[in-house]
């Protein structure tokens, strides 16, 4: 099997524009990702803007 790589600067959050390099930094710095948290409790608020922001409107 083909190891994947990723774009660090890939944007995974497009609500809130966090890209994967963030998200892994805050992992590891925190030992979970605080930010994850963060966009979770944004959604579940309604401040999620995914269909406006995701190019696949996600």
């Amino acid at each position: 099997m083909k190891p994947t790589t990723h774009n660090d600067d890939e944007t995974l959050c497009y609500c809130f524009g966090f890209t994967r390099k963030e998200i892994v930094d805050d992992l590891k710095q925190h030992g979970t990702s605080t930010l994850l948290t963060n966009i979770t409790h944004a959604k579940r608020a309604g401040e999620c803007r995914c269909m406006e922001t995701h190019p696949e409107r996600r």
